[in-house]
């Protein structure tokens, strides 16, 4: 395996036991409404094979609560119920893997390196289209 896809394969990783981590106990009635988000992921036109996709509230824009990670396959995304994403601006962080499963990433190798992007988020529940450009390696 070559050392940029074995370390790839590593940031995945990581980023699933991030989102594993900080899933937990996150999805009680406590705490501000969460909303649930649908959706499809494509990557150079194509739905991305498997991966996952992070809703972080975009402090910065005044915005604040738990993040929602979720996870992708087939091109499509839904949060959990009652694991949704507060309304509000959001920075999105997206991982795109191959689907190619291997002892190292059960999701495979990345296809492009995290992708970053920003949406304002409805305090209801809705359905997004993240579009990762093939420019984006």
């Amino acid at each position: 395996m070559s050392e940029r896809k074995r370390r790839h394969g590593l940031g995945a990783v990581a980023f699933g036991l991030a989102l594993s981590v900080l899933t937990c106990g996150c999805s009680g009635s406590d705490g501000p409404a969460r909303y649930s988000v649908r959706g499809t992921v494509t990557y150079d036109g194509n739905p991305v094979p498997a991966g996952q996709i992070a809703f972080e509230p975009d402090a910065a824009k005044g915005n604040s609560g738990p993040a929602s990670y979720v996870r992708i396959s087939n091109g499509t995304f839904a949060t959990a119920r009652g694991e949704g994403a507060v309304g509000g601006p959001h920075v999105v962080r997206i991982l795109g893997m191959d689907g190619q499963a291997s002892p190292e990433s059960p999701d495979g190798i990345m296809l492009f390196s995290e992708y970053e992007t920003s949406v304002d988020l409805p305090k209801a529940a809705s359905t997004q289209e993240f579009s990762v450009p093939g420019s984006h390696r």
